[in-house]
């Protein structure tokens, strides 16, 4: 699977970095540099799309937020591109029963991002790619992208989605790591290991309880409550640097 790097690398045909050096957050250009911005970017602009939700006993409401902008901020320094401000108005009712949870609406989800890549466009960027960082969203962004066929628009969606790091990397200790377990903790430790609370990683059990039982393919909402009700799955305590930067690097 190709990283967020060498996708950027096939929408954008930039000769040469430009004399000065723009900040790519969209928040922090003043207006004519987010002119000037635009044009370095040959209108590629990304939206990383996370959420806020319990991550486990152990790390912050919004790891899938943060860490997939630390990937799409790391990846614009090698292929610039304008990035939106935070964005975390997606799919998580499985988990409104946590504390902390934001979960909109489904109307409210579909029209805000259709409203928000509208105004993307509006404002130069013709190549929108939305940067996926929830695995909720796995399913509404590929729809949403369909959807945008309904209508003649004057620009494109396009969307990355969350990939598997390839083989070849440090030996993972667990298998059931689905939510809040190993792999994202690793990540945490790289993108903001300061809100990694790594001694409360135990204070809550990610095993699968399994009380759902279905024949594949079948599928039911149901289905991650059945499993995981205090919505963790693994050991975060598992969690290491070493994993965690390589399946960053790989995701950059």
């Amino acid at each position: 699977m190709r990283n967020l790097v060498a996708f950027f690398a096939i929408l954008l045909a930039m000769p040469a970095w430009p004399q000065t050096k723009l900040s790519p957050r969209w928040e922090e250009l003043t207006a004519e540099d987010f002119r000037t911005a635009i044009q370095q970017s040959e209108n590629t602009c990304l939206l990383p799309f996370g959420i806020i939700e319990k991550h486990g006993p152990h790390l912050p409401l919004g790891t899938d937020l943060i860490d997939v902008r630390h990937v799409v901020l790391s990846a614009v320094q090698t292929e610039f591109a304008v990035v939106f401000p935070e964005y975390y108005f997606g799919q998580i009712f499985e988990a409104r029963h946590e504390p902390g949870t934001v979960a909109y609406s489904t109307s409210l989800q579909m029209q805000l991002l259709q409203e928000t890549t509208d105004e993307m466009a509006r404002n130069g960027c013709k190549k929108v790619v939305i940067v996926n960082g929830h695995g909720g969203n796995e399913h509404l962004l590929p729809y949403f992208a369909q959807t945008q066929l309904e209508k003649r628009r004057d620009y494109v969606v396009y969307i990355f989605p969350l990939v598997d790091s390839p083989p070849g990397g440090p030996a993972k200790k667990t298998t059931n790591d689905m939510h809040a377990g190993e792999t994202e903790t690793s990540k945490m430790l790289i993108a903001r290991p300061d809100l990694v609370h790594i001694d409360r990683a135990n204070q809550e059990s990610g095993a699968d309880l399994a009380r759902l039982k279905l024949p594949d393919p079948l599928y039911t909402a149901i289905w991650w409550y059945a499993s995981f009700p205090q919505h963790y799955s693994g050991d975060g305590a598992t969690g290491t640097r070493e994993l965690g930067k390589y399946d960053m690097d790989a995701w950059t």
